[in-house]
């Protein structure tokens, strides 16, 4: 069976680095609910290095919603924003550290980079 909040966190874990997160310091702990249990991951981001464990701890910024929907989420195919606007996120915390890591959730389904549609393509 896929895990779609398994595998992000992996590939997180993996690259260690996020150069969108260079400029951010903190932790962030995802409760996610699932069929009368709940799953942790602890996220330490500090100056753009990323650490990943299952983890349940103290941290400055606590989000907490359904395991079903953040799958959504890590697919890119539903914003945190959006779910936190309609109360489907609950967050405790530094609202702003979680809303710098969602810069590395992924966009839509389908959607290219603005510059690989314009012919000027990004290259890292």
């Amino acid at each position: 069976m896929r895990d779609p909040t398994g595998e992000f966190f992996e590939a997180v874990r993996r690259r260690g680095h996020e150069p969108l997160l260079e400029k951010t310091e903190g932790t962030i702990l995802f409760s996610l609910s699932q069929d009368h249990r709940t799953n942790h991951w602890f996220v330490e981001i500090s100056c753009g290095e990323v650490r990943v464990s299952r983890e349940e701890r103290g941290a400055d910024c606590v989000a907490r919603t359904d395991q079903a929907l953040f799958d959504v989420m890590v697919t890119g195919r539903e914003r945190m924003r959006r779910a936190w606007l309609r109360n489907e996120v609950v967050v405790e915390g530094d609202l702003m550290l979680l809303a710098r890591f969602e810069r590395i959730f992924p966009g839509p389904p389908g959607a290219r980079h603005p510059r690989a549609v314009s012919g000027r393509e990004h290259r890292p």
